[in-house]
């Protein structure tokens, strides 16, 4: 009996031991498993699908404390409305989520809200994916449908949150509508799909569009928005899948004011890829020498002067679509810096036998004396090579034969290159080295079936970006050498009007973009291997 009194009293105190010291840790409870459940909807007032639908004001009311998020993108009402309603709670938690109508609803209409993602709980930030309420002001609830698919027309991945638009065909419908109004049905993909549907759509004749909105003012803005459509009317009830294809119209010719942009620069920039014809009015001094050159890949023009001191210059614009639209403009000298003569090599430090070598200058080159080069390999041995000047891009592009592993090195002595001021460089060397043909890859790559030739097969990074492209009439094999260990993509541009470049589209002319396709797979090209890849055009 003492042993057994014995053991419990040990084992009494070895539990109070035990509690005394976590009681003295400090922490804080693990709270179960994390919540990934998410809000469910209890009940809607009025229910969802009411008919004859006459108040202001809708409820839904969840299991939980949610919290609206994105409500501007996810939250898109169809037929839309002039002016959006208010919805609550915003930037708080709550039980349920209130809709005001600020505007009148159309009598006999099926309106759709989708909350897209807009509802997630107020924990976890789980969303209730795509919920919808329906209504109708009339007696029934529209039920057709029709679905399709969104692509970009030159890029691999379309963008996200792009509008897909029913216009109704009616009696005051014209093409300009979509520059004015919005549509009757809308829905969104949101940033998760590129698969579209539009539901409880009524019987009749529609034009089909798709937007990426920038503005999300439901219209059509050609100098910044993307476009796709479907050439053909749209018959509601249909069993057809669309496809949309996606691109940026050419913008309307436009000119920006000119801008001081150094002490010896003005830039004109303009849009519509057209270039005007721009002319000094101000008198200028015989000393001063002026003229304008393009910027390479940009729609503007540099208007290059030796600096003096007029009070301001005054430039006559004439427009390149129109003759007689001259515009004038009034530009007052600034207190800045001039542009002074850099000059930058491309590539630089390494360069792959395929490469083009070739400097540029932050200022016009006029004129060039290759008797001050001279290029040396790697045995000090001259090497032969040609220099030509591109004085509209402000390069010189070098041409010479390249040995892999060789490095070569070129001096420039003062005065091998002067600037449209009269300047010249001062000595410049720079050198590059060429690898070895295994460290770089080769790809052979051929299009067969249904092509309609010519076509440009673009081979580009994983980001679309064009490393190489070349122009094909007839089935044979293309190679892209000295390429890299990387993951490529391939394009293939039906280059109809055989120019040499991807053509977009055009709403008002029904023209659609030059048609695109993509190889379906990524290409991994390895170091010192060949790979050969085959693309069957199918339709």
């Amino acid at each position: 009996m003492n042993l057994l009194r014995r053991f419990l009293a040990l084992m009494f105190a070895f539990c109070l031991l035990l509690a005394l010291s976590h009681c003295g840790r400090r922490g804080s409870p693990t709270g179960g498993p994390k919540d990934d459940t998410p809000p469910v909807l209890l009940k809607a007032e009025p229910p969802n699908r009411t008919t004859r639908f006459n108040t202001n004001q809708i409820r839904l009311y969840f299991d939980e404390y949610i919290k609206l998020q994105n409500t501007d993108k996810q939250v898109i009402i169809s037929p839309p409305l002039k002016y959006p309603p208010e919805i609550s709670p915003m930037g708080g938690a709550s039980k349920y989520v209130e809709i005001k109508f600020v505007d009148t609803l159309l009598p006999n209409t099926t309106y759709t809200i989708n909350f897209g993602q807009s509802v997630a709980d107020n924990n976890e930030g789980n969303p209730y994916n795509f919920l919808t309420y329906v209504f109708s002001t009339g007696d029934k609830i529209d039920s057709l449908s029709l679905s399709g698919v969104v692509a970009d027309g030159f890029n691999l991945k379309p963008d996200n949150f792009i509008s897909v638009m029913l216009y109704q065909m009616d009696s005051i419908y014209t093409d300009s509508t979509i520059y004015k109004a919005p549509p009757y049905y809308l829905t969104n993909t949101l940033d998760s799909a590129v698969i579209f549907k539009l539901d409880n759509l009524k019987a009749g004749k529609y034009r089909l569009v798709a937007l990426k909105d920038d503005a999300k003012n439901n219209i059509f803005d050609s100098n910044s928005d993307k476009i796709g459509f479907v050439e053909d009317t749209i018959v509601i009830p249909t069993d057809s899948t669309y496809l949309l294809r996606l691109f940026k119209e050419v913008p309307k010719y436009s000119r920006k004011p000119p801008v001081f942009a150094a002490a010896n620069r003005i830039l004109f920039g303009y849009l519509g890829g057209k270039k005007p014809d721009i002319k000094l009015l101000t008198p200028k001094p015989d000393s001063v020498k002026v003229d304008f050159f393009p910027v390479m890949g940009k729609d503007s023009v540099n208007f290059w002067f030796t600096p003096w001191k007029p009070d301001s210059l005054q430039f006559a614009i004439t427009s390149p679509i129109n003759a007689k639209r001259i515009d004038t403009f009034t530009v007052k000298p600034l207190k800045i810096k001039p542009d002074s003569l850099l000059i930058s090599w491309e590539p630089r430090g390494e360069a792959v036998p395929g490469d083009s070598v070739f400097l540029k200058s932050t200022l016009p080159l006029v004129q060039l004396d290759t008797s001050l080069m001279v290029m040396m390999d790697q045995d000090s041995l001259k090497v032969p090579f040609t220099a030509n000047l591109d004085s509209l891009n402000s390069r010189i592009l070098f041409d010479f034969e390249k040995q892999p592993e060789y490095t070569y090195a070129l001096e420039m002595l003062p005065g091998a290159v002067t600037d449209f001021f009269g300047g010249t460089n001062d000595s410049i060397t720079t050198k590059w080295k060429l690898r070895s043909p295994s460290e770089y890859g080769i790809l052979k790559f051929s299009v067969t079936g249904k092509v309609n030739y010519p076509i440009l097969v673009e081979l580009t990074d994983g980001k679309s970006k064009r490393i190489s492209s070349r122009r094909v009439v007839s089935e044979e094999v293309i190679e892209f050498s000295w390429l890299k260990p990387e993951t490529y993509r391939i394009r293939v541009v039906f280059d109809a009007n055989d120019n040499g470049k991807w053509d977009t589209g055009n709403f008002l002319e029904h023209r659609q973009p030059e048609r695109v396709l993509h190889y379906p797979a990524p290409i991994e090209i390895r170091a010192n291997w060949e790979k050969v890849e085959t693309f069957t055009i199918r339709d």
